[in-house]
């Protein structure tokens, strides 16, 4: 690896850093023709293939090339032609593997061959499919109890795998049915329920085009769901203003050149994406909501008292809400200096944010993980539709919420099942289906699962997709106490650490990706998604299968149940693997309001969406209306020691680069931050670094500062300046997740409290000039096995 720089990148986000980041991953990944051809059909509705990255909503018509920058970086990492075969794990034990990088690890290419775990050798070796599906169903069925058995699932596996996978864990016994949901947008599921009475975002992309105001918090557009860009773009070309708060500046959310457009390109173009830019503290967004409130309350009070049209809203807010006596009490006690010191911001920042929002006669509030995952994250999301419910902008056209998922199909895995709450399930439809009694007792969510293995309780895991052990938080007590599982099963299209951290029995079952042609006894097969924006599709694979040993993701959960379960009379597994058109009846018959004419429905180009009754104001809360929710605190250190309010105590937020996707890391530049060659690096307030005797270049320890008898630490991390208020920090996501105690978490959702980490920072020897550590790949505390 070149030795890492710094240096400062002032063009927009697209533009020709896109163009040549694109075209370095299809070479680097030994694929320019596969993938180039494969990229032609990326979000080509019913003769193309959903994109593998985020999960956000595809146009109709498609536009010519209907991808952006990570979209083809995530189609290039499947299409390598580099292939990880049984001769590469003959070459490595897992040992030795365990100090390889994460980036080189799946550098090695597609997985070809279902693998298992030799405890001898320590190394992975080949096996038949048969023998792993009848080794991997006799673990199950000797285990005491199902609850003991946790099946995860990433958010790539499309409707149909994901609807077989909850079905065989419940066929099994439990709601132990975890997924990444739990670690991003849990907060949502709570909270919009019992705001609004749906879980998901009420907007859809013609919203998009009818919005005459966008509020973003929390939510890096540049690198989580860049094809939102031709959107943000087409607004601020009819002068929809764009107001957005965030503690960095992200440079998707500054300026735009679009890649897909030569004049764009050939001039130089830029458009302006944000109107406002504020950086608002880490855990500061109630309060900085809370004074945009206050000012609506004060303007609609002038306009009563000089005979002006009301600001608020209020034939919807009688009509339409419930609580709004009470959460105006609340919001007008607040003084604003307390506001102020909350939010970061000037009491003048927050109302000048609140006058653009009441010229707006619709607006959508846009919101990411930087709401989500806060001690605080249901009511943040709680407190940005109270933002909306005063000028009544829900249930209208170009208006309302829209939570922005990461994972393709995150939010379709929840509509068919993937829960651990039993309430969630349709158990009287799967019980008359499959004449089974359905588990009514909830099941462990993520954080629920990791507490589970760390005492001993869980004994295997069934993952479908994902690096789980890379994802979660308390690192440094989940990789010891994962060793302990008696069976780690992990349905993977590459290679990396949770493989290698690995239980007493451990298998590689390797799968086909999202972009490969997927044949099976009835001919080519269709799969389904929903985005964000609750729209489901059709799409199919285009590309030649990595391997001809490689199987389906529905195969694979096929094979694993009939070698666990007793045979049931009202399911053929092999007949829903020979056409998954058997599937989606089945999907219909358990969700008919939702997939009714299933297999009609999804072939209309423009795919069809799931009922929302906020969309139309209907609310199906607890009373019968939207409900403003009343904050009980401005931030979640309101009731913790004083000590983590000192001077020497930063508030860390995990980011994500432009070159990777949640923990499968593209390359080592993150262009926008100027940062090359390294993750290794802590992004500080040039303010802090003089209070703290820090320079620019200094390596430092990051320590957590809590009292629970448990040492959090990662380094060495090198010091680098970077606009972000005082008092706050920033480092990378997965690396820095040993900071996160586990139970450092949203209140009721359990969401891992990842942007807001109380740390210290400790200064350490100065390193030889040029010395600077590429990667901290593996934490501190952390080793070989």
């Amino acid at each position: 690896m070149s030795k890492p720089y710094f240096k400062p990148y002032n063009a927009p986000s697209g533009g020709w850093g896109s163009a040549y980041s694109v075209a370095n991953i299809l070479l680097r990944e030994k694929a320019p023709f596969v993938a180039g051809i494969s990229l032609l059909k990326q979000n080509k509705p019913i003769e193309g293939f959903a994109c593998v990255s985020c999960a956000w909503a595809k146009p109709y018509p498609s536009r010519p090339l209907a991808f952006c920058e990570n979209g083809a970086k995530a189609t290039a990492w499947e299409n390598t032609s580099n292939r990880c075969r049984p001769s590469f794990f003959a070459r490595h034990t897992v040992t030795e593997l365990l100090n390889w990088r994460d980036y080189d690890l799946e550098q090695q290419g597609r997985l070809t061959h279902p693998m298992r775990w030799n405890a001898e050798t320590d190394k992975y070796e080949p096996i038949t499919w048969d023998v792993a599906f009848q080794e991997i169903g006799d673990e199950l069925k000797a285990m005491s109890d199902p609850n003991e058995v946790v099946f995860y699932t990433s958010g790539r596996a499309a409707l149909e795998t994901s609807y077989m996978f909850q079905l065989f864990a419940r066929l099994y016994g439990t709601n132990n049915l975890p997924d990444s949901s739990n670690m991003c947008h849990e907060s949502t599921s709570i909270a919009l329920p019992e705001s609004i009475g749906v879980p998901v975002a009420t907007v859809t992309l013609n919203d998009m085009e009818k919005t005459d105001g966008l509020f973003f918090f929390g939510q890096n557009v540049g690198t989580s769901s860049p094809r939102m860009l031709h959107q943000l773009e087409e607004a601020r070309e009819r002068h929809a203003p764009i107001v957005t708060f965030n503690p960095i500046r992200e440079r998707g959310l500054e300026k735009f050149t679009n890649p897909q457009s030569p004049l764009e390109m050939a001039t130089g173009k830029e458009t302006t994406i944000s109107t406002q830019y504020h950086q608002v503290n880490i855990g500061g967004d109630i309060a900085a909501i809370a004074g945009m409130c206050k000012t609506l309350f004060e303007m609609d009070d002038e306009a009563i008292a000089t005979g002006q049209p009301r600001v608020l809203d209020a034939d919807f807010i009688r009509e339409h809400t419930h609580g709004l006596e009470a959460f105006e009490q609340k919001i007008r006690r607040y003084s604003w200096t307390e506001l102020e010191r909350r939010s970061g911001l000037t009491r003048e920042a927050m109302a000048s944010a609140a006058r653009v929002y009441a010229r707006c006669k619709r607006v959508i509030g846009v919101y990411g993980m930087g709401l989500t995952q806060h001690r605080q994250g249901v009511l943040n999301i709680q407190m940005l539709v109270n933002l909306l419910l005063l000028r009544g902008n829900m249930g209208k056209e170009g208006a309302g919420i829209l939570p922005v998922r990461g994972h393709s199909n995150v939010q379709g895995q929840r509509t068919v099942g993937i829960t651990e709450k039993a309430s969630k399930v349709p158990a009287e439809n799967l019980k008359k289906q499959f004449g089974f009694e359905p588990p009514m007792d909830d099941g462990v969510n993520t954080v629920e699962a990791c507490e589970g293995i760390i005492d001993g309780s869980m004994k295997a895991f069934i993952g479908l997709g994902g690096n789980f052990v890379r994802a979660v938080p308390e690192t440094l007590l989940m990789e010891p106490a994962w060793r302990k599982l008696r069976l780690t099963v992990q349905i993977s299209t590459k290679l990396n650490r949770n493989h290698l951290v690995h239980g007493q029995k451990s298998y590689i079952l390797p799968c086909l990706g999202r972009t490969e042609i997927d044949v099976q006894a009835t001919g080519e097969q269709y799969n389904t998604t929903e985005d964000s924006t609750g729209c489901i599709r059709a799409w199919r694979g285009v590309a030649k299968p990595a391997a001809s040993t490689v199987r389906s993701e529905p195969a694979i959960v096929a094979g694993l149940a009939k070698a666990t379960l007793p045979p049931n009379p009202r399911i053929d597994w092999d007949a829903w693997v020979g056409n998954y058109g058997l599937v989606r009846d089945a999907i219909a018959e358990t969700y008919p309001e939702i997939f009714h004419d299933f297999n009609v429905r999804m072939m209309e180009p423009s795919g069809f969406h799931r009922p929302l009754g906020a969309s139309e104001r209907k609310w199906a809360t607890d009373t019968g209306k939207a409900n403003f929710i009343t904050p009980d605190k401005l931030a979640p250190d309101d009731d913790i020691d004083p000590d983590l309010q000192k001077k020497d105590v930063l508030q860390m937020m995990t980011l994500r680069s432009n070159d990777q996707f949640n923990t499968t890391v593209y390359g080592y530049n993150d262009r926008f931050r100027g940062v090359h060659g390294t993750r290794a690096v802590i992004l500080m307030n040039r303010h802090d670094m003089t209070q703290l005797g820090l320079e620019e270049g200094d390596q430092i320890q990051a320590i957590t500062v809590v009292e629970d008898g448990v040492h959090r630490e990662v380094g060495p991390l090198r010091v680098t300046p970077y606009n972000i208020p005082e008092g706050c920090c920033a480092g990378y996501y997965p690396e820095c997740n040993p900071l996160i105690p586990l139970w450092h978490h949203a209140e009721r959702s359990k969401v891992p409290a990842a942007k807001s980490i109380p740390i210290r920072v400790r200064k350490m020897i100065a390193f030889t000039a040029g010395d600077i550590p590429s990667e901290p790949d593996v934490p501190a505390g952390l080793g070989a096995a």
